[in-house]
């Protein structure tokens, strides 16, 4: 299905790529774009949602961010890029606020669940790797990073209190897994037999996520492939 959103030129101007900056770590993906030639600017405005070539949601907390896209007047506007067509990279919490689905939504006073902006057709599990202090380091083998033909080299990956992917639909691809730790593993005992291996970054056409922090580590491939995402290349 072709991508109704306008690309800029491979061999124009730099492409302009906004950061949620409502909550979360929205310095660490600024620095980690402009390492990577983009142009970026922050995003609290349906304005300055409009100008961008794509967009970033941080990591943070997701009911947060969630509640802030509604006091902003951002929800709808986000919500109509994303369907529009509009490049879109999310991070642990960003990637919470891309899936369809999630299997363990935070509930306000009233009962009402958290909300997501949507695209990916994934459910996802906050917090599933488990607290602050079972945040853990791993080596990922993460598809579409080398060039066509080039050496591939595992991205060093950080996870704190990140969310798993746990169903993804037709159109999603799954770029990278990793072996949940035995503390994290769903107890047995309800009758099936639990994977151990959960999907930690996705693909959909416009849309990437990855539940881990790439933006803390110096990793630069993944935001690279989402500059080439938003020209087109990749």
């Amino acid at each position: 299905m072709p991508n109704p959103e306008k690309r800029p030129s491979a061999t124009g101007s730099s492409p302009l790529i906004g950061i949620l900056a409502l909550q979360g770590d929205v310095r660490e993906h600024a620095r980690a774009l402009e390492s990577c030639g983009a142009r970026v600017v922050a995003v609290r405005r349906p304005a300055e949602l409009a100008a961008v070539d794509g967009l970033v949601l941080p990591g943070g907390e997701s009911t947060t961010i969630d509640k802030l896209t509604r006091i902003f007047g951002l929800r709808e506007p986000l919500r109509e890029r994303i369907q529009a067509g509009l490049p879109v990279y999310g991070s642990c919490a960003g990637m919470i606020l891309l899936a369809e689905n999630i299997a363990d939504p935070a509930t306000d006073q009233a009962g009402n669940a958290q909300q997501t902006l949507g695209g990916l057709d994934i459910t996802v599990r906050r917090n599933a790797f488990g607290r602050q202090v079972d945040s853990f380091e791993t080596e990922l083998h993460f598809t579409q990073l080398a060039p066509e033909g080039g050496p591939e080299r595992a991205v060093h990956a950080v996870f704190i209190r990140a969310p798993w992917v746990e169903r993804v639909g037709r159109s999603v691809q799954v770029l990278a897994s990793v072996e949940v730790p035995a503390e994290a593993r769903p107890a047995a005992g309800n009758g099936r037999i639990e994977p151990v291996v959960r999907a930690v970054a996705v693909r959909s056409q416009h849309l990437l996520a990855t539940s881990f922090h790439p933006e803390v580590t110096g990793e630069r491939r993944i935001h690279e492939l989402f500059i080439r995402m938003i020209r087109g290349e990749a």
